[in-house]
């Protein structure tokens, strides 16, 4: 999918100068030197038409406007491969797992979202708080009403934002007012998939909530929207909490494990971006391998509710892609360095060390290889969107003396990503348009 450098909203020429950090590849597992690292210190980021043109030591001719970001590290804006929008009213809920959860504070937050007017509000509120984290493209759960999709759309193309979303099937086990039909649930699926799939930088993903609130009918007819057309996406939720796994097992005896529901339905492909994975076996990372999914490996969400800890080390050897995500509202921050350093910590209690090479690539250029649009996000390579988060190396004394006494490039960034947050950022550009955060 590409973008016309003419497309309204567009930034038509800057330069920004400032310590530029992305990937040209996968850090190998453990390796804090990497040759795949691209580091350029003081540099400047050429952009033209809302795309990265060039990066050069040397201060560009005076026809060129100029964003002075010198002392501060320019990243490639963070990909959030899974989040959820209408969730914001109920991040730092307390005391319960994963179902009682979703019964207790999440669907009743959803079910405004009924309201076109609700649905509307929260759409801008939750995009500009991406924004205000650094992040500029996402995958997003919504809810199961059309005008909560419609409004998502509608308002990051607003904000020329890279988005892939798509309405919520539930046809079982949720409250009135968040259950639909098959039937109906198609039809709304194909009007929003005509109308926004492939507009701008938008595009639709089949979305199945969980395989519990699905019937079998309507994971059949998830599944053949996806085979009607391959550019499609496809999200859900799969194997994050054990009694959810104990559920799937009464619910679909037939399947051989969670993960074989959705590809008995036809689910897993290329373009399929799995929640979780926490209580995966081999054989289910074997088979998101073969099957060229990725997995959103969501840290912060884990903790909190107590999910479990991933075997982020185990996939990879599987040969499975791993991105990171904020998960809000079960994670507790949009921020994804917050993420980063809960998945080293999650790491750490499995007896790995997570480096920030791994790290910083699977939110950036690992994230936009997996979902397919490397070639327009994830790094400052030139033809690339001009998506960037802009931080301040520290924020307060504390982190200011740790990093003065790093030893080398990557103790610097580690204890950048390790004590920093969104109080770090200093700016984020979509399209090569700093962002009001």
């Amino acid at each position: 999918m590409t973008v016309s450098s003419s497309a309204p909203g567009l930034a038509l020429r800057v330069a920004l100068r400032g310590d530029l950090l992305d990937f040209t590849g996968a850090p190998e597992w453990g390796a804090t030197e990497s040759p795949v690292v691209r580091f350029r210190p003081d540099h400047w980021l050429l952009i033209e038409g809302g795309r990265i043109v060039g990066a050069q030591a040397e201060a560009p001719d005076s026809s060129w406007p100029r964003h002075d970001h010198r002392g501060q590290l320019i990243l490639p804006g963070f990909i959030d491969t899974h989040v959820h929008s209408p969730q914001l009213d109920v991040i730092a809920s307390y005391g319960t797992e994963l179902l009682d959860w979703l019964n207790t504070y999440t669907f009743p937050a959803e079910q405004r979202y009924a309201d076109p007017a609700e649905a509307e509000a929260g759409a801008a509120r939750f995009l500009d708080a991406l924004l205000a984290h650094g992040t500029t493209s996402a995958v997003v759960f919504p809810t199961v009403h059309k005008a909560s999709t419609d409004a998502l759309f509608a308002a990051a193309q607003a904000r020329c934002m890279r988005l892939i979303t798509g309405k919520v099937l539930m046809d079982r086990h949720a409250p009135e007012g968040l259950r639909d039909d098959v039937a109906q649930a198609e039809r709304d699926c194909v009007d929003l998939i005509q109308r926004w799939h492939g507009t701008g930088r938008l595009s639709y993903a089949v979305t199945v909530r969980f395989a519990p609130t699905s019937t079998p009918k309507q994971l059949a007819m998830a599944g053949a929207l996806c085979r009607s057309d391959p550019s499609l996406y496809m999200q859900t939720h799969v194997a994050e909490n054990r009694a959810e796994v104990a559920w799937v097992k009464e619910l679909f005896p037939e399947a051989r494990s969670y993960l074989d529901v959705y590809h008995r339905a036809g689910l897993l492909h290329r373009r399929s971006v799995l929640a979780h994975g926490i209580w995966f076996d081999d054989e289910d990372r074997a088979l998101v391998c073969r099957c060229g999914a990725q997995v959103a490996h969501s840290p912060s969400s884990n903790l909190f509710l107590g999910s479990g800890l991933f075997d982020w080390r185990a996939a990879e050897a599987a040969g499975a892609a791993v991105s990171v995500a904020t998960d809000v509202g079960g994670g507790t921050s949009l921020c994804q360095l917050r993420s980063l350093q809960d998945a080293y910590k999650i790491q750490a209690m499995r007896g790995e060390r997570l480096t920030a090479w791994k790290a910083l690539h699977a939110a950036t250029l690992g994230a936009a290889e997996s979902l397919l649009l490397a070639d327009e996000i994830g790094s400052l390579s030139p033809g690339r969107m001009a998506d960037l988060c802009v931080w301040d190396w520290a924020s307060g004394p504390v982190a200011q003396r740790r990093l003065a006494v790093a030893r080398d490039l990557h103790e610097k960034v580690f204890a950048w990503m390790t004590l920093g947050d969104e109080r770090n950022l200093a700016a984020t550009y979509v399209a090569g348009l700093r962002m009001p955060v």
